[in-house]
């Protein structure tokens, strides 16, 4: 098996190692970072429990390639924090109950995270239709939606505060 360095940014620190060229990203964060927080769910992309954000876009990480990875910003569940303080979109599913048993969580909230960034006041149907690829079996997504939509609201006032 051939193997090579791969070197990216994941959840802002620079992480380099050696994997094989078939490792997949899912593999690669859980297995050899010890980030735990993205699921491997399906593996067949379907579920979207091991969601992350690479580069400014959310990916599912069981159908990347750890090498395709060089250079590259990974953004995993544990990234979302900062400094100890919950993200607007981890308040959100805590506050509105935009959980059940916690599966679809991970990859949820990343998804939800580059939903906000890429639109930030997202109606009930962009926001159902921007997680259409994040299955959750628990919930029947009314939750999660609010939950969304909280985390917009708390975004926006921290934005025109700083602002």
């Amino acid at each position: 098996m051939s193997t090579r360095t791969v070197t990216m940014s994941v959840n802002g620190e620079q992480r380099r190692a050696e994997v094989e060229d078939r490792t997949l990203l899912i593999h690669f964060l859980r297995e050899q970072l010890n980030l735990t927080g993205p699921h491997i769910g399906c593996e067949t992309s379907h579920c979207g429990a091991c969601t992350v954000d690479l580069n400014g876009v959310s990916v599912k990480s069981c159908t990347v390639l750890a090498v395709q990875c060089e250079g590259a910003e990974v953004l995993t569940v544990e990234g979302l924090a900062e400094g100890g303080v919950l993200h607007a979109v981890q308040e959100g599913f805590h506050q509105q109950h935009g959980l059940q048993c916690g599966f679809c969580t991970p990859g949820m909230l990343v998804r939800s995270y580059r939903l906000l960034q890429d639109n930030p006041d997202p109606t009930e149907e962009e926001i159902r239709a921007g997680i259409s690829g994040n299955l959750c079996r628990c919930t029947g997504y009314q939750n999660i939606v609010k939950a969304i939509q909280y985390a917009a609201k708390r975004l926006k006032e921290a934005q025109s505060v700083s602002a």
